[in-house]
């Protein structure tokens, strides 16, 4: 199949219909077909040229000098109206000529090598980026049963609680009426690693000190 003009949305469509069943313009390996066709098209086919749109993309991982590296391919861009064939590459002296194209399987295995290469780096890259570790901020009111409770040991017990993934912050006693007061303490927690509930828990459980925990507020990093 030839088609015309890849510039124009009828070329385009054909070069599509072209690629539904094929990888590469010409034969099983890229080739300066491609090359050719690509330097054509100029940009990324729109979306609906599902088949175009992929072959691009995958010409265009390879860097120039891969590219360069092809061989020769059958181009099938029209030229009055007859196919014409890709540039073929010239040759310095004809008794280096390859017969059997050897040279080109080693410029492919070397293609291949590079990019695989650069696949296997970027892969270890991201693997080294760092996960996101989910953290909450959280406020919390500690009340006391009555006046005569001692704050500052309250807040004495409260900062004994230690669990992997908690840290407490700052805190200040603030009154709720009759002389009493409560205790206002922050910490932060990580999300995974620490209950909320359980945390609350520990709290209530200096029930000589501790009336009531209600959580102030939540808040995530």
């Amino acid at each position: 199949m030839a088609f015309g003009d890849v510039k124009t949305a009828q070329g385009l469509n054909d070069l599509n219909k072209y690629l539904a069943e094929r990888s590469y313009v010409s034969g099983w390996v890229p080739s300066q077909a491609d090359v050719q066709v690509y330097e054509q098209v100029g940009k990324a086919p729109a979306g609906n040229l599902a088949h175009a749109l992929r072959w691009y993309n995958h010409i265009a991982s390879y860097t120039p000098a891969e590219r360069k590296a092809w061989a020769a391919g059958a181009s099938p861009l029209t030229a009055g109206g007859k196919p014409t064939a890709a540039p073929a590459k010239v040759e310095d002296d004809d008794d280096d000529v390859d017969l059997f194209g050897s040279g080109d399987e080693e410029e492919d295995a070397e293609a291949a090598r590079v990019r695989e290469e650069r696949l296997k780096a970027y892969s270890e890259k991201k693997s080294k980026k760092p996960a996101l570790i989910a953290k909450s901020s959280i406020l919390l009111d500690v009340k006391p049963w009555d006046d005569e409770t001692d704050m500052k040991e309250l807040e004495k017990h409260v900062r004994t609680i230690e669990m992997d993934g908690l840290l407490w912050g700052a805190s200040k006693l603030v009154p709720v009426g009759y002389g009493i007061h409560k205790l206002q303490i922050m910490c932060v927690i990580e999300d995974d690693k620490v209950s909320v509930d359980l945390l609350t828990e520990k709290i209530q459980e200096f029930e000589d000190f501790v009336q009531s925990v209600d959580i102030a507020a939540f808040n995530k990093i």
